[in-house]
């Protein structure tokens, strides 16, 4: 991380957490676990207010649905206490990656690299 990287993630909020953020975590914050990806929950002294502190870009779709959950006070337990059964046929939680170079992209698109003729219509030829 750079210099003018470092600076930025003191004052902007979507490149980290701001000063603010740092010292109201440190005075009031209760560390309540960490995911796969770095990210960092915590929760108030008295368990009213719950937060993350990312590690990366600020991305809410990075966040798995367990601690989702837990942010949003759907599950009272945070994962570490209380894991959440997943079933066999389930997928790992993946973040939604519109928007970047990873993002899906069918046959025909012109977003790839070396897009597939299109099959799907005759396109029109003036007369």
């Amino acid at each position: 991380m750079g210099v003018v990287d470092s600076f930025l993630s003191y004052v902007t909020w979507w490149n980290g957490q701001t000063v603010n953020t740092r010292i109201w975590t440190a005075r009031n914050g209760q560390k309540v676990g960490e995911d796969g990806q770095g990210n960092i929950f915590y929760r108030s002294k008295d368990g009213k207010r719950r937060w993350v502190i990312y590690n990366g870009e600020v991305e809410a779709s990075r966040i798995s649905p367990e601690w989702h959950g837990w942010l949003h006070h759907t599950y009272d337990a945070p994962p570490t206490e209380a894991p959440l059964p997943h079933k066999a046929w389930e997928k790992p939680h993946k973040e939604n990656l519109t928007g970047t170079p990873l993002a899906y992209a069918p046959p025909g698109s012109i977003r790839r690299p070396e897009p597939e003729p299109r099959r799907d219509y005759e396109a029109w030829q003036p007369e």
